[in-house]
């Protein structure tokens, strides 16, 4: 084991990389995978979990990438290699994805067979130069990678990312680090209470000493796309009219409305059998969704939304109707107006799911699934001597912790629960940093000088396989 090699002796070069090595980051995400170099600032490489399908007669393309994704080719249908709760469900694909990610903009990609590009004839020496081309020209061969993954993966996808890794990418070193002991590093925090709200799913993970207590880690399906979820439900019961979501790339032409009246534009027809399948529609609806999140959406506070305003005169309902609390949005076709109690309302099941809209589709989320249920779930699964340290060490990060006020109203909620103890929430200002936390804190720890004695090394894999994970990586 690691801790067994000695800290006077160098590690071999061809073992563990050497001290002048060039490791990197790779950090899947249901919604992109992010992927650079360790010691860096910022992963240079930012690709959609999502992915293309074109299918033919003869075969299925997939195509990977931000603009591949977001052309509105004949039939094009998207699809994500993860399931909702934040594990990988195609193992096939997100290997496909992971090394578009990383060769696209990190390392060179694979040579192609000249046998195959139409640039060569064909000849018998070719032919015996090619042969094992793919054992001698693998991306990772000279790169060590740490890959992080959820706090509550699974054995199999625990040992599943250093197969990928060691027999289809020649990686000559292996780390898998949980994400949210990489965001408290990233915060500098060697212990935290780490709430990480992401695109599919929230945990809420304690770490203590550098490692993640797994008894107290606890997860919700409250995220990013639940908010996306209260959007529609929100839009589509408007009145006097449902407000239309209407993507970018149907609309040719538009005319400027006032604030409330129907839209005026002229829209793109596609011919018969040549318009994108309804998942290309639902992923150009989600950006206009995002982007109403990012400018709009902020959590209600001081006290609850559906409660009554803390000076009296009335509800807070009836504050956040008026004027001074709304927020213009224009939708691509252009149709505009003031959002007032909405801008609000699509959060509030976060904290209070009475405020939840729900359909058959989309059912109302029990009270354990709000964010201070779920710090109260994982803080009751931890030693009752270390919450203290721990409500005084909370970490906010993900992409949908950026809505206006969450920690605002995040720290009032759990100062009511927990009275006595001292309740702390640290969050980056900076929106990378909130965004990319995990993998800034792999990062860190990569390029670290007392962590190269810490890879799993081919050799070792190759003498105890796959489940030198689950003993190493704890």
């Amino acid at each position: 084991m690691a801790a067994t090699q000695s800290n006077t002796v160098a590690p071999n070069a061809t073992e563990y990389g050497g001290d002048e090595i060039s490791a990197l980051v790779l950090d899947p995400g249901y919604s992109v995978v992010r992927a650079g170099f360790a010691g860096e600032d910022v992963p240079k490489s930012v690709v959609p979990s999502y992915y293309g399908i074109l299918s033919t007669d003869a075969h299925r393309k997939h195509l990977y990438g931000e603009n591949a994704i977001h052309n509105p080719l004949p039939n094009i249908e998207i699809e994500n290699p993860f399931l909702d709760n934040g594990l990988v469900g195609d193992w096939d694909t997100a290997t496909n994805l992971w090394e578009y990610a990383i060769t696209s903009r990190l390392t060179n990609t694979k040579p192609s067979d000249p046998m195959t590009n139409g640039l060569n004839e064909k000849t018998d020496e070719m032919k015996d130069e090619m042969e094992g081309i793919e054992t001698q020209e693998r991306p990772l061969e000279e790169n060590p990678l740490l890959i992080t993954e959820s706090p509550l993966n699974t054995g199999k996808g625990r040992e599943k990312p250093i197969e990928i890794a060691m027999e289809n990418w020649g990686t000559p070193a292996f780390w898998l680090a949980r994400s949210g002991v990489l965001s408290a590093f990233s915060a500098g925090k060697p212990s935290a209470l780490v709430i990480d709200i992401g695109a599919s799913s929230t945990t809420v993970t304690p770490v203590h000493d550098g490692m993640m207590l797994r008894k107290g880690v606890a997860r919700s399906p409250l995220a990013g796309n639940h908010i996306s979820d209260q959007l529609r439900l929100l839009f589509s019961t408007s009145q006097p009219q449902p407000i239309p979501l209407t993507p970018h790339y149907l609309i040719n032409t538009k005319t400027p409305v006032d604030a409330g009246a129907p839209a005026q534009a002229s829209y793109r027809h596609f011919p018969p059998g040549a318009e994108p399948a309804r998942s290309f529609r639902a992923l150009q609806e989600e950006r206009i969704l995002t982007e109403f999140k990012e400018s709009v959406v902020a959590v209600w506070s001081p006290g609850r939304l559906g409660g009554h305003h803390p000076q009296g005169g009335g509800t807070n309902l009836d504050l956040a109707r008026t004027q001074q609390n709304a927020r213009p949005f224009e939708m691509p076709d252009g149709y505009n107006q003031l959002f007032g109690v909405e801008r609000y309302r699509a959060v509030e099941s976060l904290f209070d799911v009475k405020m939840a809209l729900s359909d058959a589709a989309h059912p109302a989320p029990p009270p354990a699934h709000t964010l201070p249920n779920l710090v109260q779930q994982s803080l009751s699964g931890v030693d009752v001597d270390i919450r203290p340290h721990l409500l005084a060490n909370i970490v906010v990060v993900g992409g949908s912790s950026l809505i206006y006020g969450l920690n605002e109203r995040l720290k009032q909620e759990l100062e009511a629960l927990y009275p006595g103890p001292r309740v702390r929430i640290f969050s980056p200002g900076s929106v990378v940093e909130r965004k990319f936390s995990g993998w800034i804190g792999g990062s860190i720890l990569a390029s670290l000088g007392t962590f190269h004695q810490m890879w799993i090394s081919k050799k070792e894999y190759d003498e105890h396989g796959p489940g030198i994970v689950e003993k190493r990586c704890k």
